[in-house]
């Protein structure tokens, strides 16, 4: 990449990152829970984590850019993005060891740091499922950041969490109160969990904090387009595929999202009212929404899709992964970057 590109997806982050909090509070003062599939249990945790502002550590956008174009945001990993340990960790060492003159868009580590620091908690718990490898090295390093930053840290199984009826608190396999927790679990899962019904209730600090549901919901979507219609680093996208066929009768080409999925489970692309690509999976309860088909560039048979890395409310850092598919999953390949 060029130092233009760079800045250019930079930029393109932090404005997105802007327009999705800014969604949020609209969702929030309307009451849209519906229109992103979210539960009347979650609302009160959610407004309450609002209010206070809990502090957001990390999320990935993931956008379409081909460096001529601005780019368009596809999706906001705003609760539990992976592939974090290869953008923060394993490119930069690329980048040193292959191009050692050279730069890269990467301060994710020193801004990963800086973060916890603003959680204000003497140790932070970390949970995450059992024997899930991506999610252990990704909770590993989390972990690391943390102590980095001079806190003290802990491991928690998710299945494990535990509930001290008599302190009303969070405590871990060791009945160690929870003070604070990351946990590498999505939200729309934590309030089908046992421990779900005292959520609202626990004064424990959430990271990344409940209110998060609302940017890492792909039904956000459609009311950023409906709020900023035209807007250059937006795709237009609706709660149905209506708009994608003209009086005509003329079928544009569109993305089938469900509102809330990992890993581009239960997506399909759809052109001219043809499926043309579609990924199984256990998502869609939620309903789903209608994203105008991204132009993502073709280089050498592959789809390049960049992720930029925002902390603390501050885009930091990129990580490309690519595909042959149209539909970036759980084992599309990740690529380091250098920009010169």
């Amino acid at each position: 990449f060029s130092p233009g590109e760079v800045d250019e997806l930079e930029a393109a982050a932090n404005t997105l990152h802007q327009l999705c909090i800014d969604a949020a509070e609209v969702v929030i003062e309307r009451g849209w829970w519906k229109r992103l599939g979210i539960p009347e249990k979650a609302v009160p945790a959610i407004l309450a984590s609002w209010e206070r502002d809990d502090p957001s550590v990390y999320g990935r956008f993931d956008l379409a850019y081909d460096g001529v174009s601005p780019p368009k945001l596809l999706e906001y990993n705003a609760d539990t993005p992976t592939a974090l340990v290869e953008a923060a960790v394993v490119q930069w060492h690329w980048l040193r060891d292959v191009f050692p003159r050279a730069d890269q868009f990467n301060s994710i580590h020193e801004h990963l740091i800086e973060a916890w620091r603003g959680v204000g908690s003497e140790r932070v718990h970390f949970a995450g499922v059992k024997d899930m490898p991506e999610d252990e090295q990704t909770i590993a390093y989390l972990a690391d950041t943390c102590t980095q930053a001079g806190f003290k840290v802990a491991w928690t199984a998710i299945d494990e969490l535990g509930w001290d009826q008599n302190a009303r608190r969070f405590v871990a396999a060791d009945d160690a109160p929870i003070d604070a927790l990351f946990k590498l679990y999505p939200w729309e899962w934590m309030w089908h969990e046992p421990f779900g019904e005292f959520i609202e209730e626990a004064p424990t600090l959430f990271v990344e904090p409940p209110w998060k549901l609302l940017l890492s919901n792909k039904g956000l979507l459609p009311v950023l387009w409906e709020l900023n219609p035209g807007h250059a680093n937006l795709l237009p996208a609706y709660e149905s595929p209506a708009p994608f066929v003209d009086q005509a009768g003329v079928r544009a080409s569109y993305v089938k999202k469900p509102r809330l999925s990992r890993e581009g489970a239960n997506v399909s692309i759809v052109e001219f009212g043809q499926t043309v690509e579609e990924n199984g999976g256990d998502y869609g309860d939620e309903g789903f929404i209608f994203q105008a088909l991204a132009p993502i560039p073709v280089r050498d048979g592959n789809r390049p899709v960049c992720g930029v890395w925002v902390v603390n409310h501050e885009a930091c850092g990129l990580g490309v992964r690519e595909d042959t598919r149209r539909i970036t999953g759980n084992l599309s390949r990740f690529v380091p970057h250098v920009m010169r």
